[in-house]
């Protein structure tokens, strides 16, 4: 099947940006309603990340600059980590009492590949962190715990067509919020190059029928990169739609691919 590419929820200050090929009336209609809803939406953040009480976090964390990690109705109380007393080896968490977000860095020549901590919010939620080390940039990590979005998740309705079905769940990837039968895990995979761009992915969700995942796509190439038809979906994909579908060097931005639930495991990386 013929990807159906949706470029909406262009996230570049006060307007939003789409295009697409192949898309049907409904899908077009339901894309622009995604876009809308975008605009009112958190801050750009490099990973949304959905959470429970006592679950595992997994984010990226900048090897050289600052990584902000903030929660969404909700705000760190403490933080617990292991020292070791080897400098080299112990990274550095700083609580920002004004808004409750947390601030790591790790020390040059930080030996180790991932970072691990736990921390406690005032709402007396616990998650445990465990983040990989990324690029140089500084990264931003939003939370969202399922638990406080509650009765105000989206929903897929039962009888929505599939072109509805996807607009729902490319709506819920974008904002990382959870939805009504799908199951959401976090990427436990590394990074793979396509050519000259870095995908990553962040996150799944599961359904019955439909599969989505969350990629984040930077260029790390010389030339700037159109993601058109093919580049980063498989064959078999329902809809994609991409933050900013024209990368320039150096640029990262958020993908996200729907697939028959059977076939996700066809979809790059």
């Amino acid at each position: 099947m013929t990807p159906i590419f949706a470029y909406g929820l262009m996230a570049s200050g006060a307007a939003v940006a789409s295009r697409w090929c192949h898309v049907s009336r409904g899908l077009g209609a339901a894309m622009i309603v995604a876009g809308a809803i975008a605009l009112s939406s958190p801050a750009w953040a490099d990973e949304r990340v959905l959470a429970r009480d006592n679950s595992e976090v997994s984010c990226t964390v900048s090897k050289s600059g600052l990584t902000r990690v903030s929660l969404k109705d909700d705000r760190f109380a403490s933080v617990s980590k292991l020292t070791t007393g080897v400098e080299s080896d112990d990274f550095t968490v700083v609580n920002e009492p004004t808004r409750g977000d947390i601030y790591l860095s790790v020390p040059e020549g930080f030996s180790r590949q991932r970072v691990s901590f736990f921390g406690t919010t005032a709402k007396g939620y616990v998650y445990k962190f465990a983040c990989r080390l990324g690029g140089d940039d500084a990264q931003q990590v939003f939370v969202e715990n399922k638990d406080i979005v509650g009765d105000n998740a989206p929903q897929v309705a039962q009888a929505a067509s599939p072109q509805e079905a996807s607009a729902s769940l490319v709506q819920a990837m974008y904002q990382s919020a959870s939805l009504d039968g799908f199951d959401i895990l976090p990427s436990q995979t590394d990074a793979v190059m396509v050519g000259t761009l870095k995908v990553q992915m962040i996150s799944e969700y599961r359904g019955a029928a439909l599969a989505g995942r969350v990629l984040k796509i930077e260029n790390k190439g010389r030339q700037p990169v159109a993601l058109g038809e093919g580049t980063i979906a498989p064959s078999n994909a329902i809809a994609v739609s991409v933050a900013n579908p024209q990368l320039k060097p150096g640029e990262a931005t958020t993908a996200y691919i729907v697939t028959p639930a059977g076939l996700a495991n066809g979809a790059r990386p």
